[in-house]
Parts: structure tokens; sequence; C-alpha cells
């Protein structure tokens, strides 16, 4: 193993924009001295013992993850995994969390809206060309109340810091989010590794998230029964997210479930095949797309969902999380309007900046984006995971015309943002530790109540000088810390 060559002082960490954990000349912000004097007075064995304790606790674990090769097809890799955590003070905490709070309770009135008499577009606050666009606007869920008229039951909001310090919402995910396990384990490995730190410092609890979950989608129950029939609806072992899905089956005490275990009868009502017969089921929690989860509604060659579970969700006998539908607002180019949104549903101005967002939908925008493509981020409306998209300043000239050619054919699919220089993070790689990229990927739950996770998943670009996070394109993460002011 090559050595790792360490400053213990941090005077040689090379700064190039905002870090969250080093500030300016190579000292810590401040209440963050602990860790940093922690990590910087180890020696290179000591690292390299540190690193090699939670590659052992991942494998014991069996954390994984599903990417999928052409050559190779599905393929499952150790989870990536930086032992240096990610430190937020609670202050700052406390006002991320409210903006979280605020955006998801506007965004789920914006579905409701949607799908019920649609008053934003009556009062000319959202385009209605928009909508007519839409993908993922679900014409068969016109009309439903889902209860406490909330849709998106499980959010994934990704954050990033620019170099001076303001904190943006990137995106919102409000179909199937994922990556909570990842946070959860990535708790356990630390606390398993360095439990020292943890008796020194106050860092706020993430294991509550399994509990809270739970409450969550049993409040959504149509039934009031004492233990209402919970269960988690994966697409099978060949999924990308199945390790989370049947982690967060087993934490939750729930039966992990796929199509063919579930069954709607003649009485409208979803029920699971067991050893003992038929079980009514009250809550599914779904991480299957829309257009898999019923083949009577939607794809009707579909092996992986459940004929008449809309039909069953329609007459309130089960309730279904996040609903079908939800997606309409995880548009891209429906993201630039959410702080219209805040101010149009809750009369208040955002607390959580959007990105500046150029739409090509818009004449003067696509010209603008069309001049400038060698400096933008342009991303398509619906795609996730990093796909599909293009960083300006490291594109190809050949990238750059099939994208100046892709927006002149379908402008409504394509959004633009400046390239953020975002925040680094001390990372631990061959050469030692340096800054790499990072984002932050907090979980919001809805039901009759909100609660934010304390942190989320940190992701990091594990290619220096790269801005994508996502693990499926050669990132990794780190454990999120909020500390204690």
């Amino acid at each position: 193993m090559a050595k790792l060559k360490l400053t213990p002082d941090w005077q040689h960490y090379e700064l190039g924009t905002a870090d969250e954990l080093i500030a300016a000349a190579g000292k810590p912000h401040k209440g963050f001295e602990k860790v940093v004097e922690f990590f910087g007075t180890l020696s290179n064995e000591d690292l390299d013992q540190y690193r090699m304790a939670s590659d052992l606790a991942i494998k014991e674990m069996g954390i994984t993850f599903t990417v999928y090769n052409e050559e190779e097809g599905s393929i499952d890799r150790v989870w990536p995994f930086d032992i240096i955590p990610r430190i937020i003070a609670q202050s700052e905490w406390s006002r991320i969390e409210k903006g979280l709070i605020q955006r998801v309770k506007a965004l789920n009135m914006f579905i409701n809206d949607l799908y019920s008499d649609q008053k934003i577009i009556k009062d000319k606050v959202f385009p209605k060309e928009l909508l007519a666009k839409s993908k993922n606007f679900r014409n068969e869920c016109i009309g439903i109340k889902p209860a406490h008229e909330t849709w998106a039951h499980i959010c994934g909001s990704d954050l990033v810091r620019d170099a001076d310090g303001t904190m943006y919402v990137l995106e919102d995910n409000l179909r199937v989010p994922s990556g909570v396990s990842y946070m959860l384990e990535n708790r356990s490995i630390m606390q398993r590794t360095f439990p020292e730190l943890f008796d020194e410092s106050t860092i706020f609890p993430v294991n509550d998230y399994c509990s809270n979950l739970f409450d969550m989608l049993a409040s959504l129950s149509p039934r009031e029964v004492e233990e209402p029939e919970v269960v988690v609806l994966t697409p099978g072992i060949y999924n990308s997210a199945y390790f989370e899905h049947s982690y967060l089956a087993q934490q939750m005490g729930c039966e992990l479930v796929e199509g063919r275990d579930l069954v709607v009868m003649e009485d409208d009502c979803v029920y699971m095949r067991t050893m003992e017969g038929l079980k009514r089921v009250d809550v599914i929690y779904r991480r299957i797309d829309d257009l898999f989860l019923d083949p009577e509604a939607f794809l009707p060659d579909s092996m992986l969902g459940v004929p008449g579970i809309l039909r069953a969700w329609k007459k309130s006998n089960v309730a279904l999380a996040n609903a079908p539908g939800a997606g309409v607002a995880d548009d891209k180019v429906v993201y630039a309007f959410v702080p219209d949104m805040i101010r149009y549903y809750l009369g208040e101005e955002t607390l959580l900046p959007n990105v500046p967002t150029y739409l090509c939908m818009r004449e003067k925008d696509r010209e603008y984006v069309l001049k400038n493509l060698d400096k933008l981020v342009v991303k398509p409306a619906n795609e996730s995971g990093g796909y599909g998209m293009m960083i300006g300043p490291a594109a190809s000239k050949r990238e750059l015309a099939l994208f100046s050619d892709l927006i002149k054919r379908d402008p409504r699919n394509y959004i633009a943002q400046p390239t953020l220089n975002i925040s680094t993070a001390p990372t631990l790689v061959k050469n030692g530790v340096e800054p790499r990229h990072v984002d932050l990927r907090p979980f919001i739950l809805s039901g009759k109540d909100h609660t934010v996770t304390m942190g989320g998943l940190t992701r990091v670009a594990l290619r220096k000088g790269s801005l994508v996070v996502n693990s499926s394109q050669g990132g990794g993460s780190k454990d999120t810390w909020i500390l204690q002011d």
C-alpha cells in the first residue's frame, strides 16, 4: 500500500473554494478544532489502519450498491466510503432545516393543486404549457386526495455550497429518493472506527430515522387499527437500490415484498400472500417507478407491479408512499418555479435559494445558453443520477455541438445553470488528504408533521477536480456530523 503524505498542521492543504472543515490559512472553522486536531495528529500508519478498519466494517456489514455496465451487466460493488467526516454546525443546520420544511410544504401543496383545481395555473404563476409536456404528470391521479393531502412523503433534496458560502438547493427528489440507508450505515461505520470522537463531541444522532419513517407511514393507514400492516415494495434483487430496500424493511420490522407477493381482491383492498393465507395491507412504501406500479393503469406488460393497486389507492383502501404522480414536481424545469410556489402557497420568501437557472423553453434564456454552453451545466428535465447532463467547462467540442442540437430540438426538456465552484471537504486519497467536491442529501419525512434528518448523505467526487458525486459515476460518501454549537 502506498505511503500517505499528511500534513498534521493542515498548512499544505490546498483551498480552491469554500471548504467544509478548513478555513483560511490552514485553520479549522470555529467549533471544528477537535476533529481537525485529531486527524492532524494521526501518522500514516494510523490512517492506513483506520481506513482498513472501515473497509472491513463495510464488507462485514455487506454494504453494496449496484451499477450497470453494458459489457458486464449489473455489478455489485462495495460502498465507497471516506473516513474524514463532513461537519455542519448546529446553528447553520437549524436554518437549513427550516428551509427544507418550507420547501417540501410548498411542493406538496403544488402537487395537490395540480391534481385538483390547478389554481396556480389559473393565476398564471405556473405556465400551463409546462404541465402539458410533463413526463411525470399522471392523468390517472386527477381528483385523488391522499391522506393529509401529502403526495411526497419522503423527499431527498440535494444541497450544495458555493464558493461564497451560500447553501443552494440543487434539485428535489420526490419520486423514489434513495440513499438514506447509506447515511445510516455511514454513521455505524464511523462509530465502530472512531468511538473516541463520539465520546468527546456532541454529534446529533441519525439512528431515529427508521422509527420516524415507520411512524409516518403508519399514520397514513386508511384503517384505524393499533398496528397497521406496512410493507416495502421492491422491484427485486437486481434493482440498484435493493440493499436499501431490504435494509429499511429490516430496520422498520416490515415485510419486504415484490409485486407477485401482493394481490388486489374483489373488495378493492390489497392483500399480502403469507404462509397463513392472505393478510390485509394498509400502507405500501413503494420503491417502484409509477409506470411499473400497476399494469391495469400504466404499462400493461409490467411484471413488477400489482394489478389493481391504483384502484385500491383511489378508493382509500391502501396508502402509497410516495404517491403516484408526485414526480411531476421532480422535473428540473418545475424546480425553477419553487420560489414562486413558496410565495404563492405560503406567502413567504424562500429560506433556501435555488441555483440561478435558465429555462431553454424561454427564447432569451435559450439564446444565452446556446452562446455560453462552454460555461454552463446543462441538465435534462427528468434524468437522475448525473446521467444526461453536460458540464460545459469540461465538455469536448463534440459534446457542446450535441447539446446545442438537443436544446434546439426540444428546448422544454433542458435547463442550464452556472458552473458553481461547490465546496470541498478533506478526503483521504492515495497521495494523502486532499480537497474533493461534495454535496449533501438530507431526507424530509412528511405526514401529519415534518421531520428532517440531522444531516444527510454527503456524497463526494473522489476524482480530483470532478463535480460529479454520484456513486454510479465514481463518487463516494462521508458521514455527516451536525455538531452542537
